[in-house]
């Protein structure tokens, strides 16, 4: 195959090759020669929140202002804010939320007013205690709040002449972390396939885009789902109810009930087949939960008649108090 490639002077020039592998990220320009072939499905969707980083560095210490080895996160409903721990001991913090209320934010009196408001505990982490809301109005005010992009195409190669992998192919919002894990297992199961069908790329290539497209459109799908949750629904109580629950099943049985996070952060289950598994287990919930309901108004019933508390005339019923 025979392609085009723009040198440091801005030249072009041909080149020949079997094989061209689209590794060049969300705005690949593999992807988007491809876009002009017939039968080729491209979207890209960029959503209403952007990001700004700021940072919470080591205590006057040394060591880490919050504890290590978790995710924090200030879940505002419509937006929020995380903190991940760096290996010198200070923590990247990433604000997500809408880019009206960034625009709503004009100078240094209302940044102060709305770390208030929202996230008054972490002012004083953000920079040295006697400088930390001046810290904090420079780094908030040096960026700009950068957009995040979602993009599905299918399918992945156009005969067997070009292929794209990694976020050329699949690019996601980052709220499952999932983004470069789904890039190196786009390697891993390429190498699996070339060493099944020995190393013929011919049948390869074909193979690897159509094993692939549902599970990662559907990895796109939970990221921007999980957004959802990490925002809102974990200052929810039925929401914790769940996860206490799920992990309370997985204790009794390891291999049968795995939650979904679990499944697809710590596993190789495919993500269609985790979005599956978790459908079964809402099953399972939702008639356990009407078995129980059932059962309870049996009971009461049942008690209730034989302590002569209630009495049956014909459709209807009359309760003794």
């Amino acid at each position: 195959m025979t392609f085009m490639l723009d040198d440091d002077k801005q030249r072009q020039r041909h080149e020949s090759a079997d094989l061209i592998v689209g590794c060049d990220g969300a705005f690949s320009s593999v992807r988007r020669a491809m876009v002009k072939l017939i039968r080729f499905n491209y979207s890209q969707q960029y959503i209403e929140h952007g990001y700004i980083e700021l940072n919470i560095p080591p205590n006057e210490s040394g060591d880490y202002a919050m504890e290590v080895n978790y995710l924090h996160i200030w879940p505002r409903s419509s937006f929020m804010m995380i903190a991940l721990p760096n290996l010198d001991h200070s923590f990247t913090v990433t604000l997500f939320m809408p880019f009206t209320y960034y625009e709503s934010i004009q100078d240094r009196e209302d940044l102060i007013n709305f770390f208030r408001q929202n996230f008054s505990d972490s002012i004083p982490l953000i920079g040295e205690k006697s400088i930390d809301r001046e810290q904090l109005v420079k780094v908030f005010f040096a960026a700009q709040p950068l957009p995040l992009i979602s993009i599905k195409c299918n399918p992945y190669n156009y005969l067997d002449k070009v292929l794209l992998m990694g976020d050329a192919a699949h690019a996601m919002v980052p709220f499952f972390g999932q983004g470069m894990n789904c890039g190196f297992e786009d390697c891993l199961i390429l190498d699996e396939l070339l060493a099944k069908h020995d190393n013929s790329i011919r049948k390869v290539v074909p193979l690897f885009s159509d094993s692939r497209i549902e599970n990662c459109h559907t990895i796109i799908d939970l990221a921007m789902d999980n957004y959802i949750e990490m925002r809102d629904l974990v200052n929810s109580r039925s929401f914790l109810v769940r996860k206490k629950l799920d992990q309370w099943l997985n204790t009794l049985f390891p291999r049968s009930w795995i939650p979904l996070y679990s499944m697809v952060t710590f596993t190789r289950i495919p993500y269609e087949r985790c979005v599956k598994d978790r459908q079964w287990q809402d099953r399972v919930i939702s008639r356990a939960g009407k078995v129980c309901l059932v059962s309870f108004i049996g009971a009461f019933f049942y008690v209730t008649y034989k302590t002569g508390k209630l009495s049956v005339f014909n459709d209807r019923f009359s309760f003794e108090f």
